[in-house]
C-alpha cells in the first residue's frame, strides 16, 4: 500500500484548481502534504532532485502525481511520457486530472502511461468524492513498491 499520508504532487497551472484540490483533500480522512507545481518543467525538476528541490527532506518523492494536461513550459504529455522513461518513478501512480473528454487525449494519457484519467470535479461535493476516492483505493487498497530516487548521472 501506499504510505497513507504520503506526499500528493499536484502539477496544475490554474491556482483556482489547485487550492480547490487542495482544500478538499485538507477535509479529508488522511489529509495528505501537496505540493503544488505550477508548470512541467519544474515537475521534472522536483522529480529529480534538482536545483530549488534538491533537499529530498523538504521535497520527498511523492506517493500519487496528479497532472493536469494543459500546463506551461512543458505539457502535461511531456511530463508523463519523461516520468514513465525512468524505471525509478514506475512505481508511483500518475492521475491525469483534466477538463478535456476527446477520446484521443485520453487515449494518448494512457499509452504514455497514466494510471488513470479523470475528469476534474467541478463542484464542492464532486471534489470531496474524487479525494476520497484518490485516498480509498490509491492510499488504501492499492499496493505498491516505493519509488527510488534518480541517480544524478542517469539525468
Amino acid at each position: 500500500m501506499l504510505e497513507t499520508n504520503g506526499l500528493v504532487l499536484l502539477v496544475d497551472d490554474s491556482e483556482d484548481d489547485a487550492l480547490l484540490i487542495q482544500r478538499a483533500f485538507g477535509r479529508s480522512k488522511s489529509n495528505p502534504a501537496i505540493q503544488w507545481i505550477t508548470n512541467g518543467n519544474d515537475a521534472t525538476l522536483y522529480m529529480c532532485g534538482h536545483r530549488q528541490y534538491s533537499d529530498r527532506t523538504r521535497y520527498p518523492l511523492p506517493s500519487l502525481v496528479l497532472l493536469d494536461l494543459k500546463l506551461p513550459v512543458k505539457n502535461g504529455f511531456e511530463v508523463l511520457r519523461w516520468l514513465r522513461s525512468y524505471s525509478a518513478f514506475a512505481p508511483i501512480p500518475i492521475i491525469v486530472l483534466s477538463d478535456c473528454s476527446d477520446p484521443r487525449i485520453i487515449r494518448r494519457a494512457y499509452e504514455l502511461g497514466a494510471n488513470s484519467f479523470l475528469r476534474k470535479p467541478q463542484t464542492e461535493e464532486l471534489r470531496r468524492q474524487v479525494v476520497e476516492l484518490l485516498r480509498e483505493y490509491w492510499f488504501g487498497m492499492n499496493v505498491t513498491a516505493p519509488a527510488e530516487p534518480l541517480e544524478k548521472s542517469s539525468i
